[in-house]
């Protein structure tokens, strides 16, 4: 039987373009070795800059950043951004922005969109995708907001809302096709880009 020669050729090497340890966590269910590198990125908006669009930027060139570091590695950038009604939201950082956050979206729609991008300087591949992710947010006391926050302390989570943890509590619904992007890595398209880039997956 003659020899596939595709077979024979080792994967690229997998790099994760964040050192979330959500979207560390989100990564490892495909069952692929990989490794985290931080991206050095500026994260602010720029004047005018929708969330959608800020996502999207983030996350490609946080891919870009770490690529330009391993060219002949598959990288993966992500970032997502919470919109409130076209305003972004972002991580709180601390306890009184996250409370801020949490009023202002308490009974409110927010859209997390989280963005995805994964680049390859050798093979020249360079491709993006996002998750809109609807959140439906319960209207919230001031004493639950203080106690979830006492809790789960969210402050590295965009819009503050920590949904695979105690922050479910605080919403009414999700509307979304890929059911891992509120939590920071959409996998359904995270897994398409990777195969699209050479990788087996699964």
């Amino acid at each position: 039987m003659p020899i596939d020669p595709t077979a024979q050729r080792p994967a690229r090497p997998l790099v994760l373009g964040s050192t979330s340890r959500y979207r560390r966590e989100l990564l490892g269910r495909l069952g692929l070795p990989f490794e985290c590198e931080t991206p050095d990125v500026d994260e602010m908006p720029q004047p005018g800059e929708t969330p959608r669009a800020l996502a999207q930027r983030l996350a490609l060139e946080k891919a870009r950043d770490v690529a330009r570091r391993h060219p002949q590695a598959i990288v993966i950038g992500a970032d997502q951004v919470a919109d409130l009604a076209g305003e972004p939201l972002g991580k709180p950082g601390t306890h009184a922005r996250a409370v801020a956050q949490l009023q202002r979206m308490s009974g409110q729609t927010v859209v997390f969109q989280t963005a995805l991008a994964v680049v390859c300087l050798d093979s020249g591949f360079e491709r993006t995708d996002l998750a809109s992710v609807q959140v439906q947010f319960r209207a919230l006391t001031g004493d639950e907001i203080e106690r979830y926050l006492r809790a789960e302390q969210p402050y590295d989570c965009a819009g503050s809302a920590k949904s695979e943890g105690l922050g479910i509590a605080l919403l009414e619904a999700i509307h979304s096709d890929d059911s891992t992007a509120l939590i920071g890595l959409p996998l359904i398209r995270t897994a398409r880009l990777l195969r699209a880039a050479g990788l087996p997956v699964p």
